[in-house]
């Protein structure tokens, strides 16, 4: 994964087909590299980037998710045509993530609040700072450099 930057971020009113071409692009992923890393047929693929899919699988939102780097709800947002917002487009239980994996689904819900594992608040910035927590691949926060698991969190 890579940190999260604006560039990242579906566009409000840019369609599904749009972002992930959008997104592919910016990989330099062929429609073929994207298919397989993703497990999907090549003619998926082309069906999604031409607009003629706007509704996705959870399989194919999680693998698109994996190989374009990005949370599942930005391709959600897309789907819905609405951009996310910085502050609540990663959230995490700093109980439950390990640093440099994909966080659950269930936290990425815009309603979640809480842990579905183990009932501990979500928290969207470093508990040392209140930096937005930007990227699920570093152990610790780029502003302060205190590790996100350290203390205690804030929602």
């Amino acid at each position: 994964m890579h940190t999260l930057t604006s560039e990242f971020l579906p566009q409000p009113e840019e369609t599904l087909g749009e972002y992930v071409r959008r997104l592919r692009g910016l990989k330099r992923l062929s429609q073929e590299q994207l298919a397989q890393g993703c497990g999907l047929h090549l003619q998926s693929i082309g069906k999604i980037e031409r607009g003629l899919t706007t509704r996705l699988s959870q399989k194919a939102k999680r693998g698109l998710a994996q190989v374009l780097g990005v949370p599942v709800a930005y391709l959600e947002a897309a789907v819905r045509g609405t951009g996310v917002e910085v502050s609540q487009a990663l959230k995490l239980c700093l109980c439950c993530w390990t640093p440099g994996t994909v966080p659950e689904l269930g936290w990425l819900d815009p309603r979640a609040k809480f842990c579905f594992l183990c009932g501990g608040v979500l928290c969207d910035r470093c508990p040392g700072c209140s930096h937005p927590i930007t990227s699920e691949q570093y152990r610790f926060c780029p502003m302060c450099g205190q590790s996100y698991r350290d203390g205690k969190h804030k929602a």
